[in-house]
């Protein structure tokens, strides 16, 4: 299963070890960070709290893991990660084809 992912990523063992240490810091930084903004909401622990709490956690995640990458060096992955993510929530295809080529546009 691992391997599977490593070769998809084009990763070393070292730096696929990296990348999984780095999503594990970053949903745990957006863990965190959720609990301390859900007070701002006023919301009783009801059906209404884990809702919000979802979408908090959904819209905080890609910066929590971005800013985490930056110290690890792994910014580059992350983005092109997120990129590929956002791109296969949306529908979006990018321009060139190729994950990452900065090219999101798809004409004139």
């Amino acid at each position: 299963m691992f391997d599977g992912l490593q070769r998809k990523w084009g990763v070393s063992g070292f730096r696929f070890v990296l990348i999984f240490c780095i999503f594990a810091i970053g949903g745990s930084l957006t863990g965190f960070l959720a609990r301390r903004i859900m007070p701002w909401f006023d919301i009783d622990n009801s059906v209404a709290y884990w809702i919000v709490y979802v979408i908090v956690v959904t819209l905080i995640w890609p910066f929590c893991i971005l800013i985490v990458s930056l110290p690890f060096a792994q910014f580059p992955f992350f983005w092109n990660y997120e990129k590929k993510l956002w791109r296969r929530i949306t529908g979006r295809k990018s321009g060139s084809g190729t994950p990452g080529s900065g090219s999101d546009h798809t004409g004139s």
